[in-house]
Order: C-alpha cells, then sequence, then structure tokens
C-alpha cells in the first residue's frame, strides 16, 4: 500500500481518488477549503494554503507520504525539488510540475527549446506592458494569466477598449499569487483538441483517442470522443505531445491541448500534468481504461497494456448560476430516464455562478453519430438544475 498526498482535491482528484483506493491506496487529500470533493472520498484531509511553503513543508513532513499528487496549479511547486531529494515521487516529476503549473515556463520550453509551433506570443506584468504586448501581438489576441486552471482569468481581447477590462479579469479570477499574463494571437481554427498522454515508468508512450470541446468564459462546456480529427493531424499531435512529455520527464497522464488547421496544421497550445477536466468523457464508458485510471495506474507503476477505445462518447456540464450556500439538485430522475446515461454530482458543498456542479456522461455504440451524441448530453445536462433551500 502507497501512502499518497493529493495536492488540490476538486473534481477531478475525487475520480483520481476513487481510482487509487479501488487499488487498495491510502490518500490525505489537500485543500484550501473544508469538504472539498476529493476529501470526501479519502482517508485523512487537511486544510491549507498550498501557496505557503511553510504550511506545505509541515504536511510533507506531518504524513510522510510515498507519492505527491498535485492536482492545482496554485502550489509552491519549486519546493517539489526537495521532496524528491527526500526519496518522495512528485508526479510526474518536480521538472514538470514547476513548468506545467506555470505556462511561461510550458510555452517557452515548447516554442524556443523544443521549436514546437505554438500561436506568437508576448507576457506582460502591468497594464502598460499588456498594451505594448496586445500592439505587438495584434487584435484580436487572448490573455490568460500565467497561473490558472480551466480557463480561469481568460479572455479575449476584439478591441482596445477591452484590453482594460481583460486585465482586471485575469487578476480578479486568477491561481495563486503571480500577476503576469501571456498575450496570444488569435489563431483561426478549424477545431481543437485535448489528447490524453501517459508516460510510464516502464513501457511505451500511450495515447487516447482525441477528445473535442467547446468553451465558455474560458471553461469547458462540453467534451466528446473521439473528435474527428484526420490521421495525419492525430500522428503529428502525437509526435509533439511525445516530444513535450519526454522533455518535462515523469509518470502519468497529461492533458495536451493542440489547435487543428487544415491550413496551417497543428499548433501546440496547452499541458496540464494530471487529468484533463475535457476528459471526464472517458467516465462515459469510452475507454476500457478512464483517464483517473490510467493516472493511477501510471502513478503507481502499474502496466497498462493497452488503451481501447469501446464506445462514443460526449460530456456536458452542469452550472450553477448564482452563490448559494444551501442547495439541492433537480431533474436528476428525469435525466436518468434516458438510456446509456449517467450524471454525476461533484459534492461541492457551496456554488458561485457558473461554477461546475456535476456532468452529463452519455455513450452509445462505435460507429455512431458522435455529434448526435454529443447534443444527447447537452439536451439531458440542461434538465438538471440547482435549487436553493432556506
Amino acid at each position: 500500500m502507497k501512502k499518497i498526498v493529493l495536492l488540490g482535491s476538486g473534481e477531478l482528484g475525487k475520480e483520481f481518488v476513487i481510482a487509487c483506493k479501488r487499488m487498495g491506496h491510502y490518500i490525505i487529500a489537500i485543500d484550501s477549503y473544508n469538504d472539498a470533493p476529493a476529501q470526501q472520498v479519502a482517508d485523512e484531509r487537511e486544510v491549507i494554503n498550498m501557496l505557503d511553503g511553510d504550511a506545505l513543508d509541515a504536511i510533507i513532513k506531518k504524513h510522510k507520504p510515498d507519492i505527491i499528487v498535485p492536482e492545482i496549479e496554485a502550489i509552491r511547486t519549486e519546493r517539489f525539488y526537495e521532496y524528491e531529494k527526500w526519496n518522495i515521487q512528485v508526479v510526474p516529476s518536480a521538472r514538470a510540475a514547476n513548468f506545467t503549473m506555470n505556462r511561461k515556463a510550458i510555452r517557452d520550453l515548447a516554442a524556443i527549446e523544443l521549436g514546437i509551433k505554438t500561436a506568437k506570443y508576448a507576457y506582460a506584468t502591468t497594464l502598460e506592458e499588456l498594451k505594448k504586448a496586445v500592439k505587438e501581438i495584434g487584435i484580436p489576441c487572448v490573455i490568460k494569466p500565467l497561473m490558472s486552471s480551466s480557463g480561469k482569468g481568460q479572455s479575449t481581447i476584439k478591441t482596445e477598449t477591452d484590453i482594460e477590462i481583460s486585465w482586471n479579469y485575469s487578476q480578479e479570477t486568477k491561481r495563486g499569487d503571480i500577476a503576469e499574463v501571456i498575450v496570444e494571437e488569435f489563431i483561426s481554427f478549424d477545431s481543437e483538441i485535448t489528447l490524453l498522454t501517459v508516460t510510464q515508468k516502464k513501457g511505451p508512450t500511450l495515447f487516447c483517442a482525441p477528445i473535442g470541446h467547446r468553451q465558455e468564459r474560458g471553461d469547458y462546456q462540453e467534451s466528446w470522443q473521439p473528435a474527428l480529427v484526420s490521421q495525419e493531424h492525430i500522428k503529428e499531435a502525437q509526435e509533439i505531445a511525445k516530444k513535450v512529455t519526454e522533455a518535462l520527464t515523469g509518470a502519468g497522464i497529461w492533458g495536451v491541448e493542440f489547435f487543428l488547421s487544415a491550413k496551417n496544421g497543428v499548433y501546440f497550445s496547452e499541458l496540464s500534468p494530471r487529468p484533463h477536466d475535457t476528459g471526464m468523457v472517458t467516465l462515459a464508458g469510452t475507454q476500457n481504461l478512464n483517464e483517473f485510471e490510467l493516472h493511477a495506474r501510471a502513478v503507481l507503476g502499474y502496466p497498462i497494456p493497452e488503451i481501447e477505445l469501446l464506445k462514443v462518447g460526449a460530456s456536458a456540464v452542469i452550472l450553477a448560476q448564482e452563490e448559494m450556500k444551501k442547495f439541492t439538485f433537480v431533474g436528476v430522475e428525469d435525466a436518468l430516464n434516458n438510456s446509456k446515461t449517467d450524471i454525476l454530482i461533484f459534492g461541492k458543498p457551496t456554488t458561485r455562478k457558473y461554477r461546475r456542479m456535476g456532468v452529463v456522461v452519455v455513450n452509445d455504440n462505435i460507429g455512431s453519430d458522435v455529434v448526435e451524441v454529443k447534443e444527447k448530453a447537452m439536451a439531458i445536462a440542461k434538465l438538471v438544475s440547482l435549487k436553493k433551500m432556506d
């Protein structure tokens, strides 16, 4: 049995804990607030500010884990190098966590060191620097905090009047204490995909079937698998994903995001060193192992003989529409009256507008129209809502 410290305990961490518990391991789930989703299924819980390096050190010394698994960006990841010296496995590695928790490091690695094609980009740490960067990159462009997750703080600048609005939004919704943002050229693309990539302690790098997704406010709303992608683009994306993950080192699942253009090919966009929110579609039974089971096996060094696509699937999120402390879900029975459908309620204790509170997953047989499956998931998700309780 391994003792695993999970840093960040959201819905993705919850599914990872479930996968590890099924294989007999012991989990301490840590977050900045109590009763986070993963804490509800873990063996122990702790509540700390993970940007406080001393507090993080104290927790690691207290629990003496075999493995540390980061689930969020807002962590003092520079401490991970020291933890590796203590013979603790950091997932995927201290190097990978430090690079990928910060968009600047991973973008410079990809574009400068590895020569991978990305959107043109620049950085800014103040509003004035942002104005200069936007002039350099051109309008329209996209602004993202260096440290954020699930699209938080991301916006598109379409006119000069958007610049200050976008800057303020990036600072209000960023994760952590880094003010710097990345400004990216707006790529004209035909589609965007997540390529879940699995690196192993022993064995080859493996790839899941590509996942398509749609975003609003920088956050995913629906995802579907398999995305309709040419074999040429799949091969190019796999080569890039393998190159980047090998440079970062370590074992685990990576959510590697790409823009696809029929005219200009494949652009590397972003990379997360952990299960990806768009990958929740794999909970629809699309694969022989879902992304959380794959991550658990890779982290623990268990073999993964193959990843097989078994079904066509789609996911659609259930969002809160207002801030609530006491609430209930309505429409669940109506939603579950549909065949080949399931609902996952995350268990977040409070809501805010547009907070992701659950997800509907739908599958169908291989060969089914993935667009129809996606539309079915979207329609069913609309049947479920949250109601404030007195």
